[in-house]
Order: structure tokens, then sequence, then C-alpha cells
């Protein structure tokens, strides 16, 4: 998908790619072994950028109860677009008593991670979260690198979706998005980044509503997956830090030019 090339334009839910939230007959071949198992070379790489990560944070690694890898990449809903979701286990109780203060810490730590940092295994982006262990994790897969083993074993079904409905729900968040650039482009910078930052705080809203609801194959879900697909995230990431920075710029600015796809979303 591209940026709109006039303003009047609308995203028509037909061009909206969606073929990347398909159920496949197999776990990714090259990522998993014939018995479903994580092949070993992998699961060793994948343990030491979750230690690396861990090592900058100065705090003790025995915190870390499990290193899982969860989302499509441990399921059947897998694509070339997914990604290697690793997730940290933590108690955070034995990291400090003040659990915001925690959260806070661990979501800007592995954001600034996956901001700067461009790790790639078989072809699919590493993406870092430390997860509270007592944390609900909606998840019909997640399979533990340090024990070897799957925690939650991924069933083969093929889930009835409504590709219509999904288009058109997934179509109407992008001409949302779409709306805020209109604003970025006209220079209305404030206001474009008061409703990035809405939108974003009701993107995450209207997902987890969906996990809780229905699971990884709730609609809600799926539209988050195919507008993170078709690079929507990226773009409302984009506008939020790029409208904020123009935004607070004195004396000239970074100007109004169409944004290039260049950093992660915090998602």
């Amino acid at each position: 998908m591209k940026w709109k090339q006039y303003l009047e334009e609308t995203i028509d839910p037909e061009d909206i790619d969606i073929q990347s939230v398909s159920v496949k007959d197999e776990l990714d071949p090259v990522i998993w072994n014939k018995r479903d198992s994580l092949k070993s070379y992998l699961a060793e790489h994948l343990y030491k950028i979750a230690k690396d990560f861990f090592s900058v944070l100065g705090l003790d690694w025995q915190l870390v109860k499990d290193i899982t890898i969860t989302g499509s990449l441990a399921n059947y809903n897998w694509s070339k677009y997914s990604d290697i979701d690793l997730h940290l286990i933590v108690d955070y109780d034995q990291v400090d008593e003040n659990q915001k203060l925690v959260k806070d810490f661990f979501r800007n730590a592995s954001a600034m991670w996956n901001r700067t940092h461009d790790i790639k295994v078989k072809g699919h982006d590493v993406e870092i979260y430390v997860q509270d262990s007592k944390e609900p994790h909606y998840s019909t897969g997640v399979f533990s690198i340090k024990y070897d083993r799957w925690n939650v074993t991924p069933t083969k079904y093929n889930p009835k979706i409504d590709k219509a409905s999904l288009q058109k729900k997934a179509a109407k968040w992008m001409n949302d998005i779409d709306e805020i650039y209109d604003r970025y482009a006209v220079k209305d910078y404030k206001s474009a980044n008061a409703q990035a930052e809405r939108l974003m705080k009701k993107l995450k809203k209207y997902r987890q509503g969906g996990l809780e609801k229905g699971g990884e194959h709730s609609i809600e879900n799926l539209v988050f997956k195919v507008l993170r697909r078709n690079d929507y995230l990226q773009r409302l990431s984009n506008l939020r830090i790029m409208s904020y920075d123009n935004m607070m710029t004195v004396n000239g600015g970074i100007g109004s030019e169409i944004i290039k796809v260049s950093l992660k979303a915090d998602y």
C-alpha cells in the first residue's frame, strides 16, 4: 500500500491484501523441525539475543524465568511477514514493588532495542518483549526456548474468516491513519500528533479486546495483523514522531514531505 496521491482518495477494501492471515498446513519449516521442535541452532541464537538484551539492563539474568516464542510463527497462521516474538518471562514483583515503574522500564527498554536493532532470523524480524509471569497471554502457541518444549501446543485448524468484513474494517483504520497524514501534510502538526496518539491507544485496546474475547483469530487481531503487514502501523508510529518533532521545532523544521517508512512501530 502507498500513501494517497490525492487527499480525497480513500482505501478500497477489495484492494487490501489479506492473504498473510491464512492458515498453513505446517509450521514454518525454516524455523521448526518436522516434529515441530525449534531447530537447535536457532534456539541457541535466539537465547543469545535475549541474554544480550537483558545484559544491557543491569539486572540479574536469574530474573528471567523463561524465554519463549509466541505469535503467528509459533502457530499455523504464519507468513513471510511474521515477526519472531521473543518474550522474556520475568516476575515483576522480584524486580521492584512498583509494578508501573517496572512495566514502563521494560516497555521502554524493549522498544528502544527493537528500534535500534534490525535483527532478522531466517528472514523474520526479531521483536523482544519482557512479559510479566503473571500477565495473561492470549496465544494458542507458546514454545519455551529455555526448556525446549511447548508451553502451549498449537493445533491445526482452519477458522472461518469473514474476509469481506476483515477488509472493510482494515480499510476503516487505514483511512483514519491517512486522515492523520492529511493533517500532517498541511502542517497541522498539533492536530496530527493528538490524533496519532489517540488512534494508537484506541488500536491497542481494540486488539486487546479481540484477543481476550476471541483469541488470535478474532477479527480485531486479524485487522491488526493486516495493518502491520501493509505498513500502516509503521506509518502511524512515524506520524506520531514526525508531527511531534515538527511541532516542537523552532525556526525551521523537517518539512511536510512524504514520510519514509523507516521507524518501527511501538507494538
